[in-house]
């Protein structure tokens, strides 16, 4: 049994108590003052069904007050702060107070950093977001991403194989897991003999997305960044000895507009991340409902033409990414109110894929639905999510596969949701495959 690492070291605890310690205990005292959004973020139960809560933050109108600064569950205004110029995703730290600034640069390691910090272009804007979305779009292209059908196909055949049939087994662990990591692995030319790895470090910068995490939880994400850390350091010289055809090597061969060591890494771990996390959590929620509406997976078993609008469906339904921020650049107006610049936005993606000015019925999952692709889950704007395309195909495949190979498959027990909030999944899915 491998033991997961934790990183005591003295800077890594200082900076996790001022960039999740102190917000925790706001978090937690504010949740207890009866806000709304603190509670989202702090109340165990909110992560198992955050829905009821979202309904109560939706009838507070299309943008309102909480403890982090505005929120909203309106789909209409989600898309408008998404789309608009007016916003970025950056945080200015000139706008925190001089103590917490002087904390923050003598405990910047980019060593131990992850996909919440710069050059990450989940937390940057144009330009910098321009030129290292340009550098690696074309790996994303329509066409680029239809290579690996194939590759998934075949994937999905061989784990299908090792499946255990005496019993109930973790589907998680099993498939939908491991489909992703060897995907991303051919995408990025690492081994696949290393995919335990990528499953964790995919974790850490799973985890790191959420605000005030315990010190455990903190200490073992930043431990398992450091290693991917060094592994991409060794991974990125090898390729410029004997590169391949991969992304990284098209990256680190680049002689116009290179990138920086760290900033390779930066885009090789949010591909990681974003590629593994949203498919595997995809996975877990298209088969946890479609095993409550039978109906509809039969229908599906009959037909395998409809997966790709399922695929949307569920997207839209039990959305992988539940929420994300946005901070106001230049001073504008949504939803009728003057928002000046440093206001913050929390979207609930979630919720807003549930607004029924939208979509009719809004809490009954419907594999036919007509505009389900009208989901906010791969966000919109110039942060759509790059790799969409790529989620789609292996989540199209890996579920046809799995029903045409286990049409009798049914959950068998209490599958156990993650404890995570900003991303919304399954750790653990019991089946019987027939």
């Amino acid at each position: 049994m491998t033991t997961t690492p934790v990183d005591r070291s003295p800077r890594t605890a200082v900076r996790w108590a001022v960039t999740q310690g102190l917000p925790a205990r706001y978090l937690d005292r504010a949740a207890r003052e009866g806000d709304l959004l603190a509670r989202l973020l702090r109340d165990p139960g909110c992560r198992e069904d955050p829905h009821p809560l979202y309904e109560q933050i939706r009838a507070r109108g299309p943008l309102s007050d909480s403890s982090l600064g505005l929120v909203t569950a309106s789909h209409a205004v989600a898309t408008e702060v998404l789309r608009s110029e007016a916003f970025g995703v950056g945080w200015d730290r000139s706008t925190a107070p001089r103590w917490v600034r002087w904390v923050l640069r003598a405990t910047d390691d980019p060593a131990a950093s992850g996909v919440t910090e710069p050059p990450s272009m989940l937390v940057v804007d144009p330009p910098d977001h321009t030129r290292y979305r340009r550098l690696v779009s074309r790996a994303f292209t329509p066409r680029a991403t239809a290579r690996f059908e194939p590759a998934i196909e075949a994937i999905a055949g061989s784990l299908l194989d090792r499946l255990d049939h005496s019993g109930p087994v973790d589907l998680v662990a099993g498939y939908a897991a491991p489909l992703p990591v060897l995907v991303i692995a051919d995408l990025l030319g690492v081994p696949t003999d290393r995919r335990e790895d990528f499953l964790r470090w995919g974790e850490a910068a799973a985890v790191s997305l959420d605000p005030g995490l315990p010190w455990r939880r903190y200490a073992e994400a930043a431990a398992s960044l450091r290693e991917m850390h060094r592994f991409l350091a060794g991974h990125v010289d090898r390729l410029r000895r004997d590169p391949g055809d991969d992304l990284v090597s098209q990256l680190v061969g680049r002689t116009d507009d290179p990138l920086t060591d760290q900033e390779l890494h930066a885009v090789v771990m949010l591909l990681l991340g974003a590629g593994f996390e949203t498919t595997v959590n995809l996975l877990g929620n298209a088969v946890v409902a479609l095993d409550a509406h039978p109906d509809q997976r039969d229908g599906l078993v009959r037909d395998p033409s409809g997966w790709d609008r399922a695929v949307e469906e569920v997207l839209r339904h039990d959305s992988p990414v539940q929420l994300t921020g946005r901070t106001v650049r230049t001073g504008t107006t949504v939803a009728g109110r003057a928002l000046p610049a440093g206001a913050r936005v929390t979207l609930l993606l979630g919720a807003a894929n549930r607004d029924p000015a939208l979509f009719a019925d809004p809490d009954r999952f419907d594999a036919t639905r007509a505009n389900a692709r009208d989901h906010l889950a791969f966000s919109a704007g110039i942060h759509y999510c790059l790799g969409a395309g790529l989620a789609r195909l292996e989540a199209v495949g890996a579920l046809r596969a799995l029903a045409e190979r286990f049409p009798g498959l049914r959950v068998a027990g209490t599958p156990e949701r993650r404890d995570l909030q900003t991303l919304r999944g399954f750790a653990r899915l019991p089946v019987r495959l027939r």
